[in-house]
């Protein structure tokens, strides 16, 4: 499945989904974030059982502000509309994976 790009209008639908969620927390500007980016984009390739999205943090302000992101990149797992897990900086795919479990 291909990574959906995060934003107020189809945040809820996202969140409200019965799939494990990954939140990859992001700015264009940010070196660590071009670091995720391809993990997270081979995820959501690979992993068809969990929805992927990207939220630009410089665009889409309240859902960073909802989220408490303070640094990113930042990676947050939502199952049942609910924060599972949250990983803020550069890790590797594997640990990533780990998050979703």
């Amino acid at each position: 499945m291909a990574v959906i790009t995060v934003t107020n209008e189809n945040f809820e639908e996202l969140k409200n989904s019965e799939k494990t969620v990954l939140l990859d927390f992001y700015a264009d500007w940010c070196g660590p974030c071009k670091m995720v980016s391809p993990m997270i984009d081979q995820i959501a390739e690979e992993h068809p059982e969990y929805l992927v999205g990207k939220v630009n943090v410089d665009d889409e302000e309240d859902i960073a502000e909802a989220f408490g992101i303070m640094s990113i990149p930042t990676l947050v797992v939502l199952k049942g509309g609910e924060i599972a897990q949250k990983s803020v900086g550069v890790i590797p795919k594997e640990q990533i994976l780990s998050l979703l479990k």
